[in-house]
């Protein structure tokens, strides 16, 4: 297979993310003398800006760092459900569904993960790093395909709230591909920002970026957020904004053919990805050919067994004990390997082996899955071997644009279960459990390798088998990232209604017929994706190489995803 783009390569940095003018910021961060923290909060919030179907400035922003020195940080960038709302109200109010609007909504984390790394581990202001996201919401950019298909798609979705809809239904229509989008309110709110700054710079950066924190979490965007949350019947409160910090949480790593792969925490879906990768090695996929029906059908018993206990173990560490440890050791994962069936598709779910096992769930009723076309990813290698790895996020259909801000508070509500007994069920004060994970890799040769993706549930999947493409197959990293893909829905959906899919697996038309009917006949339900389809993901990459002292870098073309290199 011969990838459509080239690998890019440069000497001193590089950036990954998923819309090119977001990585052509990032890169005159680094340009300017940046480092990788400045550029890669510069590039996120650019992405709530230029992605606004998919990410938005006021969503979450998980954030994994690590320092030329070694150091290693997650800035967790997700919020807590408002402190007064009922734990049982979705239960007893609304049948056990999580409904759009601003129910949903949790504290917005991303303005403040951003300063937090800046403050933490960054050298530029606020200022120098949200002028791209101000410019290109003030100036407007070219709407590009997939955000006028998410507009289509939900056209009745934004026309709900006519504050939604002056943005993306302006003059009552739909914006085609190549027109100009303008998010002037959006543009105002992070302006005052900047402002505030400004005028607390005179005490020196740090006040500075306190200032530009406090205009929006106590300053006139809290209170217009308050106050739209009031009256349209939310929690949400300028109590919760204002004693809101992201937390410091620690990172998971573990060794996998000789590399050091780190995730973020159970708070997220990342450590399931170094079980799912764990399980691979152990079921002994280096002896399979490359996306062969061997290869395929361990991947998908492998993602599917990690998947179940994700289910039935991931949740808000602060308020559960999550048993990472147990879930990652040998005992557990020989235990989840000899579940897996050479020839045959695991029927249903895996069964808890630790407890909790909540029986089977019922399968959707529709023939579907519930789209969630949310989240954005950005990597950063800077030329003092600092990397960056964030996963911004939050769609912007189920949820109404505050009138006069142009931002969404979070409504990541939706990726916690209505019911308060499962291990990411709502409380006051808790977070959902996040699908947004960046990665990063400490290769075997000393360089560094972060990588993510959007795609929901299909991240973890997309981000293994880009791995596994480069680290075991040794392919380039666009020939890596372009390879199709297979995606499992056989466990319940981290999106509200929380459909599941047993034995659903979605197949990329760049894998033969051939394979497909095998892995058919192992009883895998496989469906059909177009080729290169977004469903699938965009992974984005960068990697250094102590070796050639280049840092490589790559984009998805499956979404508006470019890397740029110098």
């Amino acid at each position: 297979m011969h990838a459509t783009r080239p690998t890019l390569y440069g000497a001193r940095h590089a950036v990954s993310a998923g819309h090119y003018l977001a990585a052509a910021a990032g890169f005159a961060v680094l340009e300017a003398g940046g480092n990788a923290v400045d550029a890669g909060c510069a590039t996120g919030l650019a992405l709530g800006v230029l992605l606004p179907d998919l990410v938005n400035v006021a969503g979450v922003a998980p954030i994994l760092v690590r320092l030329a020195d070694g150091r290693v940080e997650t800035i967790a960038g997700l919020g807590p459900w408002p402190a007064s709302i009922p734990a049982d109200l979705f239960q007893r109010e609304h049948g056990g569904r999580i409904p759009d609007g601003v129910l949903r909504t949790v504290v917005p984390a991303a303005p403040d993960a951003w300063i937090t790394a800046l403050e933490r581990h960054g050298t530029f202001s606020f200022g120098e790093v949200a002028r791209y996201a101000i410019r290109h919401a003030r100036d407007g950019f070219a709407v590009n395909p997939l955000l006028a298909e998410n507009i289509l798609t939900h056209e009745a979705d934004y026309a709900r709230w006519s504050s939604s809809a002056a943005i993306f239904l302006p003059n009552g229509r739909r914006p085609e591909v190549g027109e100009k989008f303008v998010q002037a309110d959006l543009a105002r709110s992070l302006q005052y920002m900047v402002d505030e700054e400004a005028a607390a710079a005179g005490k020196g950066r740090a006040a500075g970026l306190a200032a530009a924190h406090a205009a929006f979490y106590r300053g006139d965007i809290a209170r217009e957020i308050a106050r739209f949350m009031a009256e349209e019947g939310g929690y949400l409160t300028m109590a919760d904004l204002a004693g809101f910090r992201s937390r410091i949480e620690p990172a998971v790593s573990r060794r996998w053919r000789g590399h050091e792969v780190i995730t973020c925490g159970p708070w997220c879906q990342g450590p399931a990805l170094l079980e799912a990768l764990l399980l691979f090695e152990r079921g002994g996929f280096a002896d399979m050919a490359h996306n062969s029906p061997d290869y395929l059908h361990l991947m998908t018993e492998c993602i599917k067994a990690a998947m179940a206990d994700r289910e039935y173990h991931f949740g808000d560490p602060a308020f559960l004990d999550v048993p990472i440890d147990r879930l990652l050791s040998d005992e557990h994962l020989a235990a989840r390997l000899a579940a897996i069936d050479p020839d045959r598709a695991q029927p249903g779910m895996f069964p808890a082996l630790l407890g909790a096992d909540a029986g089977e769930p019922a399968p959707a009723p529709r023939a579907l899955p519930t789209v969630e076309a949310d989240t954005s990813y950005c990597a950063v290698i800077d030329r003092w071997g600092n990397a960056f790895s964030a996963t911004p996020s939050d769609g912007s259909w189920n949820s109404p644009v505050v009138p006069g801000l142009g931002l969404i508070p979070s409504n990541r509500g939706s990726q916690s279960r209505p019911d308060p007994a499962h291990p990411c069920g709502i409380a006051p004060g808790k977070r959902p459990r996040l699908t947004p994970n960046p990665a990063l890799v400490v290769t075997a040769e000393g360089g560094l390798m972060p990588l993510g993706t959007p795609g929901g549930d299909v991240q973890i999947q997309a981000m293994l088998q880009v791995m596994v493409n480069i680290l075991h197959f040794g392919m380039e990293l666009q020939e890596a990232i372009e390879a199709p893909r297979i995606a499992s829905y056989a466990f319940p959906s981290s999106f509200a209604p929380f459909d599941y899919f047993p034995a659903r697996l979605a197949v990329e038309d760049g894998i033969p017929q051939s394979t497909r009917d095998a892995l058919a006949a192992r009883d895998h339900e496989v469906k059909d994706w177009p080729h290169r389809t977004w469903l699938a993901g965009a992974v984005e990459v960068v990697r250094s190489d102590p070796r050639t002292g280049l840092i490589a870098a790559g984009a998805d073309p499956r979404r508006p995803a470019y890397a740029i290199a110098g």
